[in-house]
């Protein structure tokens, strides 16, 4: 579900952008509040493993279609909704601008529609009336499935209404909107079952890290966390290095529903704005499309698994990135603390 620039207006685009700004920086203040120097970590390591999940997409039978995780809910229920969305828009912006995933101009929607919607509105609207403070395998995994859901739903939704108002006319609102919903109906529940999955592991191994979460508190200095942050290191690398390999090759969600709609999987703009910013983009992708920069007369048959050191560069190397990103950001706000 991430936009390109070609769907949006400057105006939508630079919108989308303050008002993720905001979110931002209100996220920023709240964590700095929170003071839990054992987050930072924790931060890091779920970014990276993020990053390289959001990298598999997987197949929605029946349909030509695929979907990949988002996360959100992932990082909402392990880190609290402010310190997750900050991980989000880390893990955003390293893929908009070092492997070209996503526009620089679309970065606010992108951030806002997988970031959002599962942080501020469906974790503590859904999931947390649901687990109660008294979790189980059955609660997390229906708070997970239906929150995944409703955050896919609002999130895709908001796509179809940013391209609205952008005035994008080869996608009108009555069939983008009817292929966009059950389309990420489907994706949402593959998601909310990874969701289930991955907290469920913290649960049984780190209780702690959930209840911090549940009542505003702290991780406890003598709760050993080595293996938990061990364990999603090593799925990181191993989704990152490996899995990636398998991802499906048909278009995700949005894609297919634009296909659907338009007849085009990528639509063309020569707005000024949308081709300066790409020039930019061009510049900062190091590994355009997730591989190796390739000659345009270079084309290569497609086959599966696409087995290729380009791929798993890009899943370890773009896992390394977003752990940093998020490791600063919460060592800067840290320092920020102690300094005031």
């Amino acid at each position: 579900m991430h936009m390109a620039d070609a769907l949006i207006s400057p105006a939508v685009g630079g919108t989308m952008w303050a008002a993720t700004a905001g979110l931002i920086a209100y996220s920023a203040k709240k964590v700095k509040e929170e003071a839990d120097d054992r987050k930072i970590p924790l931060m890091g390591v779920l970014g990276a493993f993020i990053f390289a999940a959001q990298m598999i997409n997987f197949s929605i039978p029946g349909t030509g279609s695929s979907g990949h995780l988002g996360g959100g809910m992932i990082l909402a229920i392990l880190l609290g909704p402010y310190a997750a969305f900050l991980v989000m828009a880390s893990v955003l912006i390293v893929q908009a601008l070092f492997f070209a995933d996503g526009g620089l101009l679309a970065l606010g929607c992108n951030i806002f529609n997988l970031g959002f919607f599962p942080c501020f509105i469906v974790y503590p609207l859904i999931y947390r009336k649901i687990v109660a403070g008294m979790p189980t395998r059955g609660r997390i995994m229906l708070g997970s499935v239906l929150g995944a859901i409703a955050g896919l739903q609002l999130g895709a939704f908001s796509v179809v209404l940013e391209t609205v108002l952008a005035g994008i006319a080869e996608l009108p609102f009555r069939a983008f909107v009817l292929l966009m919903q059950p389309i990420h109906l489907a994706i949402g529940i593959v998601e909310g079952l990874v969701t289930a999955a991955v907290v469920t592991f913290v649960w049984k191994a780190r209780p702690e890290i959930l209840d911090a979460v549940e009542y505003v508190g702290v991780i406890g200095k003598k709760v050993e966390m080595k293996r938990t942050f061990l364990g999603l290191a090593v799925a990181a690398v191993i989704a990152g290095g490996a899995l990636s390999w398998f991802a499906s090759g048909n278009p995700d969600g949005l894609e297919w529903a634009m296909f659907k709609t338009s007849g085009k999987e990528e639509l063309e703009s020569h707005e000024p704005a949308h081709v300066s910013l790409a020039a930019i983009q061009e510049k900062t992708a190091i590994l355009p499309d997730y591989g190796f920069k390739k000659a345009e007369s270079e084309t290569a048959p497609e086959v599966w698994p696409a087995v290729d050191l380009g791929t798993s560069v890009s899943g370890l190397v773009g896992g390394a990135l977003t752990l940093l990103l998020a490791v600063v950001i919460g060592l800067g706000l840290r320092r920020s603390k102690r300094a005031a």
